[in-house]
């Protein structure tokens, strides 16, 4: 696969190709990141790439002719191009999306700045991507985050039981994770993880998964059709959930890794 970042910043977006799997997959030829300068396009001797609106008012819209020439530039050379502007009425990026995107052949992502971009560029997108519902200063970042988001579903960048397990990848949230020592100021290790039963341990795993969703993201658990592994360790966790009733016992490893009253 073939990202391509469109931006007036290069060397801010360029770490993205810098560091973590995404350089190693870049090495190894897994995936290919180009990073183009919009005032690259430009032809005149100040390289302007924004004007002032039309109708008046604050800021400074980014201008047509930029994009169009580096969008012919990306078509003569890749044929299949699929077109994404970072734009806050997008639609809002999710793991699902990020999946969708990753089969594209070639990915061209432009960057919007100041107060937009020039209504007329969006003829060229083949989708408009938020990453939330907040203010940046450029689409540098939401690019960034984009490339990152996508990069992990194609095959080879990231180990495909890594991405799996990912929260979001099944519309769950991802299980509690530990490592050494097995217990530090006092907190310890569940047990079940200590145990060397790899049945319980995913039992484990799936019901704190399931718990997680439940409590943090009820929309997502609301929605879920439960596998029969779910269902299996939706009972487990209700069984466990009866005996800290019955005893009125602090609760177990299934229920809270902390050994805290919940």
């Amino acid at each position: 696969m073939r990202i391509i970042i469109a931006t007036i910043f290069p060397d801010f977006v360029r770490v993205v190709k810098e560091y973590g799997v995404i350089a190693q997959a870049v090495e190894e030829g897994k995936i290919d990141i180009q990073i183009m300068n919009l005032r690259d396009f430009t032809h005149d001797r100040h390289r302007t790439v924004d004007d002032y609106p039309y109708g008046g008012g604050p800021g400074m819209v980014m201008k047509p002719e930029p994009f169009f020439e580096l969008y012919d530039h990306c078509r003569e050379r890749f044929k299949d191009l699929y077109t994404i502007l970072t734009s806050p009425q997008g639609v809002t990026l999710n793991n699902r999306l990020a999946m969708e995107l990753s089969k594209k052949e070639n990915l061209l992502i432009l960057c919007g700045r100041y107060e937009g971009v020039d209504e007329r560029v969006k003829s060229l997108v083949d989708l408009e991507v938020s990453i939330g519902d907040y203010v940046l200063s450029g689409g540098e970042l939401a690019a960034m985050v984009i490339c990152d988001a996508v990069s992990r579903f194609v095959p080879g960048v990231v180990e495909d039981e890594s991405v799996k397990r990912d929260s979001f990848y099944n519309d769950l949230l991802d299980h509690p994770q530990y490592t050494r020592p097995v217990e530090y100021r006092g907190l310890r290790v569940p047990e079940v993880l200590l145990s060397g039963n790899h049945e319980m341990v995913q039992l484990w795993r799936t019901a704190e998964s399931l718990k997680l969703t439940a409590l943090r993201r009820p929309d997502l658990f609301l929605a879920r059709q439960f596998s029969a592994e779910e269902k299996k360790a939706l009972i487990h966790l209700i069984q466990e959930l009866v005996k800290c009733v019955e005893g009125h016992q602090d609760s177990p490893d299934s229920l809270s890794g902390s050994g805290k009253r919940w």
